[in-house]
């Protein structure tokens, strides 16, 4: 086997939460987020001091949030910016954070490895569904006359949450292709560590002549790390979320954990309804595409917390999802 394969054994495409960057309650100012940060990237490089070489990606939600808010206070001095571009910043922001605390935890240990950051567009299709029926919260929550104003000035669709007011939605199309791709592979195939797709990557889409254009739209970041994760041939796709293991009834007296599911049994939950669809559901659908769409026979989805990340990839803890027999 040729010295530029050896390391794909270990390889490992993993999707941080926002709980990685961002923890409840705090107000998510910048220190904080280098704080949490810090924290999350000692564990992956314990992951590295074990073997294993990985792409990074992430969510951005709290973060796109913030600068949309920024954009609405500076409304009347500047100029606004459109939301692929609030991603792009976001993401390019968080990827500087990412791969700075990364290289620091692996200094620690004494591995002088860097961590590389990159800007990633992903392209999605203008004819997506999504587009015909927003339904992805963002940013800040609004009463009624300003919503109606948001909407007549700048066409934004809203919806009403109850008790908390009016807030924007936009589409959340499937991704189909990264944009980076080839640069991402050849950097995988030097054994780099990565941090790549952030926030889903800066959603684009082309026009009637092929070329690529910035949509106003938020991809899902799961959904974005499974595409990175079969197209790269990663056998590992590990989801990091807030729970150790994946539950059923889960908040209920009859909550239980789950250890191993195969893809058919995560698809049956889906559809009875034990994933809501603002928590645990899309990262159980993106675990589907991705084993579904994967050429590796070896192929799983490992989902846990940052905490137990090591203890799921060794079969310890974490829920185990693998293709049907």
């Amino acid at each position: 086997m040729s010295s530029s394969l050896t390391y794909r054994k270990e390889f490992i495409v993993v999707a941080l939460g926002g709980n990685a960057i961002s923890r409840p309650g705090q107000e998510g100012n910048v220190p904080q987020q280098f704080e949490n940060t810090s924290y999350t990237c000692n564990y992956l490089a314990e992951l590295v001091a074990d073997g294993y070489q990985m792409l990074v990606t992430h969510g951005n939600g709290p973060q796109v949030g913030n600068v949309l808010r920024r954009v609405e206070l500076a409304a009347k001095e500047l100029y606004r910016l459109p939301l692929h571009i609030c991603g792009a910043h976001t993401q390019g922001g968080m990827g500087f954070m990412i791969a700075q605390c990364f290289t620091n935890a692996l200094l620690r240990r004494g591995i002088d490895r860097k961590v590389w950051a990159l800007i990633t567009s992903v392209e999605v299709d203008r004819q997506d569904p999504a587009f015909q029926k927003p339904t992805k919260p963002i940013g800040s929550f609004y009463r009624k006359d300003k919503a109606e104003e948001l909407k007549r000035e700048h066409g934004w669709e809203m919806i009403y949450v109850p008790q908390h007011g009016y807030r924007r939605v936009v589409a959340s199309p499937a991704p189909r292709a990264v944009v980076e791709l080839e640069l991402i592979r050849r950097l995988v195939d030097s054994g780099d560590l990565l941090v790549a797709g952030g926030g889903g990557g800066i959603p684009v889409a082309r026009d009637a002549e092929g070329q690529l254009h910035g949509v106003e739209a938020v991809i899902d970041k799961d959904r974005t790390g499974a595409l990175l994760g079969r197209t790269l041939d990663a056998p590992t796709f590990l989801i990091v979320t807030g729970v150790e293991r994946v539950c059923l009834d889960y908040g209920t007296p009859r909550q239980r954990a789950l250890d191993h599911l195969t893809a058919s049994e995560a698809a049956r939950y889906l559809a009875e309804g034990q994933f809501p669809p603002g928590s645990m559901g899309p990262k159980i659908e993106a675990a589907i595409e991705f084993l579904r769409d994967c050429r590796r026979g070896d192929a799983r989805v490992i989902i846990c917390d940052i905490e137990h990340m090591a203890d799921a990839l060794a079969g310890r803890s974490g829920t185990c999802i693998e293709p049907d027999a």
